[in-house]
């Protein structure tokens, strides 16, 4: 079962686990998706490349989330759950595959392994506890013996893109899962192409610090400078330089503190700007940009590093103007923008950094942060007066 036939569901998880020999059941809310798949019991991929190579998802279906009897029918007879969904919506889906799982443990005992396959720090850990939350007590004792949470990894890069077709969807060629061994039993199918690990925070540490943080990092940076799509954004050479640059500092704390390789390291900071710049892909910023509330928190992707950074007494200039950026992200049609800037004008910019970005008034970034962000308001200001002597000579 895979709750959510979304982007990664579809082009990702979906296929992986197509591709390993499951039948793949979608959880799902869209009807007319709902209906293809129960018809087509297949879909299309596209390769985000020049050959634009295609590739048939085979033995699939769907049900619709709000079908009760028949999600919980599924979940009873399932050897494997997965989701991509949303970190934030995981506990929107917690009642449902928690109803699932007090019918099957009471009948029987078969092992079933729950993966979180979200953009978040141990995803399953995150569900196991929604979940268990939903479970009655002699539910929860049963779940210990026969329900497995492997935390998980993720990363593949597929944009929103308009078709004909509900179903087809287009990706990069790159992708990654990486899963927790640890929790595993001997009798768990291995999925096709999965690397399982002994040590996932490294894993984990080296997506997020790079290709999470260098996403929004490019995202906000080019949203300053007018660029519509990612793509232009990578093609400036100074916002590219600005881009590496921040992932050189999140690079070199990922090295003191887990041992990477620095020159292994720095290819796949290479890497991660060549998937950003890939052509075939049109990424919005605004798309990339979205969600300013949850990327500027504690434990997300730019105030983590910035907080383990000043711990091991490294200067991350870049990663603080970055910073700074996501702080004035402003776009109407994104309702977490909206609420930072209503933030900022009803409390003011130190406030927020204390209050939602965990990062107190005495702390030495505090005052990082607040600089950057006038630095930031002053080269806008200077930009306005620039256009405006400019506007007044020509007239």
């Amino acid at each position: 079962m895979h709750f959510g036939a979304g982007n990664i569901g579809r082009g990702f998880i979906g296929m992986q686990l197509s591709k390993s020999g499951y039948e793949v059941c979608f959880v799902a809310r869209n009807e007319t998706q709902i209906a293809r798949l129960k018809q087509q019991q297949q879909y299309t991929v596209t390769y985000a490349d020049e050959s634009e190579q295609t590739e048939v998802v085979r033995n699939v279906t769907a049900v619709h989330i709000k079908n009760g009897e028949e999600v919980k029918r599924r979940i009873l007879n399932a050897d494997i759950l997965t989701t991509a969904v949303g970190a934030a919506s995981l506990p929107a889906i917690a009642a449902t595959i928690a109803a699932g799982l007090e019918l099957r443990l009471a009948t029987h005992s078969h092992p079933l392994y729950i993966i979180a396959c979200e953009n978040a720090v141990r995803g399953s850990t995150q569900l196991k506890k929604h979940i268990y939350e939903k479970l009655s007590a002699e539910g929860r004792a049963r779940a210990d013996r026969s329900v497995i949470f492997p935390d998980s990894m993720i990363d593949r890069i597929v944009p929103a893109q308009p078709s004909d077709d509900p179903l087809a969807i287009k990706v990069e060629p790159f992708y990654e899962w990486i899963i927790d061994r640890h929790p595993l039993r001997p009798d768990f199918r291995r999925i096709r192409g999965a690397i399982f690990a002994d040590k996932l925070e490294p894993y984990m540490a080296r997506k997020l610090y790079t290709v999470n943080t260098g996403h929004c990092v490019a995202a906000y940076l080019g949203h300053r400078s007018g660029c519509r799509t990612l793509q232009e954004v990578l093609r400036s050479a100074p916002l590219r330089l600005l881009v590496r640059q921040t992932l050189e500092e999140t690079g070199e704390l990922l090295v003191r503190k887990y041992g990477l390789d620095r020159d292994e390291h720095r290819l796949y900071i290479d890497k991660t700007l060549e998937r950003f710049a890939n052509p075939a892909i049109v990424d919005d910023v605004t798309r990339v940009a979205r969600s300013p509330l949850r990327k500027l928190s504690r434990g997300e992707r730019i105030v983590r590093p910035l907080l383990e950074a000043h711990e091991l007494g490294l200067a991350v200039p870049h990663l603080t103007a970055a910073a700074a950026a996501g702080i004035l992200y402003r776009y109407a049609g994104d309702p977490e923008s909206v609420q930072l800037q209503d933030a900022l004008r009803e409390n003011g910019l130190s406030a927020f950094i204390a209050q939602h970005m965990g990062i107190p008034a005495r702390h030495a970034l505090h005052a990082e942060l607040i600089a950057a962000v006038g630095e930031l308001r002053t080269q806008s200001a200077s930009r306005l007066n620039s256009a405006s002597d400019a506007s007044s000579a020509h007239s």
